[in-house]
């Protein structure tokens, strides 16, 4: 095992510049996810850590070497892809033990760490299937074990669940942070579901159009987002965000040209005299444990209220909300948190 620091990593194609400096350090046996929208460079930062990718500038260490100009095979990395990558003709033993017989590993030793694998995994019972044979799910985890076998000092995960319907990955993301919890190994994880980080990171990095937004524990992002893109980008629902005229009286902080957030599970319904902000109820999505709300503003923004039950308003009536104090973020116009 071993960590990884990256400094002012750059990547370029041709003229244009699509990382922009990155720098991140990444303890020995962290959980550490790569988050962010689709195009932000989350996945080619991972292929330069993995030498996928060739670095423009800047440099890549694992552990206390830098492996700029060390081939993929040799820096030590095992990775897991969004698409599985199994070889159709092969068997599930066969498949988790190609790389360790490539590396002329003796016949013993490769029967050892597949079987061990396959336990981990508790796919001990599909070896001797093909692909073809396997559900999804079961795809996806012999592709892990692929990568367990190698025994690397640092696991990537590429987007591993994308494939995968909503049960599935609830149910391999668990696998998946019961594999590190019994691993202790350094795994660097992409994904562009917050709800995977959220659940999954020791650390998260915030990553929008090739630059570190803000990186941090889960909760770190969730109390205390460092701009607007994050404070948006992390928690579902989003925050919401009023400007303006949305908003009765401001908090502490709170200036002309400021925008206010408040989280939908935040809000709290109350009397009009004691609002904080109010909107006319547009639609509710009954989920069980808790509904929520979608109202608009009479300033036309919509915002989404989080709610124990349903509201006993119609349509069209107007509700209001207040909140604790404590629990409202406050952002320049520039975006970034005024709450320090």
């Amino acid at each position: 095992m071993a960590g990884l620091t990256i400094r002012n990593l750059v990547k370029r194609y041709g003229d244009v510049q699509v990382m922009h400096g990155v720098d991140l350090d990444i303890e020995d046996g962290e959980f550490v996810v790569f988050v962010g929208p689709s195009g932000c460079g989350k996945s080619t930062l991972l292929r330069m850590i993995a030498g996928l990718e060739e670095i423009s500038d800047g440099t890549v260490s694992i552990g206390d070497r830098e492996v700029n100009d060390v081939a993929p095979s040799k820096r030590g990395v095992a990775m897991v892809f969004q698409t599985y990558a199994l070889y159709p003709h092969m068997t599930v033993y066969e498949n988790m033990a190609f790389g360790l017989r490539q590396a002329k590993t003796p016949k013993d030793e490769i029967d050892r760490r597949v079987t061990s694998a396959a336990e981990v995994l508790q796919i001990n019972d599909y070896l001797e299937r093909s692909p073809r044979n396997l559900s999804g799910g079961q795809r996806q985890r012999v592709a892990i074990g692929r990568a367990i076998v190698r025994d690397p000092e640092v696991f990537l995960f590429d987007e591993p669940l994308s494939n995968l319907d909503a049960s599935l990955r609830v149910q391999t993301r668990l696998e998946i942070a019961r594999l590190h919890e019994r691993l202790k190994s350094t795994m660097i994880y992409v994904t562009h579901d917050q709800v995977e980080a959220m659940t999954l990171a020791d650390k998260i990095v915030v990553l929008r159009d090739g630059r570190v937004e803000q990186v941090g524990s889960p909760i770190e992002l969730y109390e205390r987002p460092a701009n607007s893109f994050v404070a948006q980008f992390i928690g579902s629902p989003q925050m919401n965000f009023f400007t303006g005229g949305d908003v009765a009286t401001g908090p502490a902080g709170y200036v002309d040209g400021d925008t206010l957030g408040i989280r939908p599970e935040h809000l709290i319904a109350c009397d009009a005299g004691a609002a904080l902000v109010s909107g006319k109820l547009e639609l509710v999505e009954q989920l069980g444990e808790y509904a929520l709300a979608h109202l608009i503003t009479a300033q036309g923004s919509e915002f989404i209220a989080k709610m124990e039950k349903p509201p006993a308003e119609a349509y069209g009536d107007t509700l209001h909300f207040t909140a604790i104090p404590e629990r409202l973020h406050v952002f320049s116009p520039d975006g970034l948190s005024k709450r320090g």
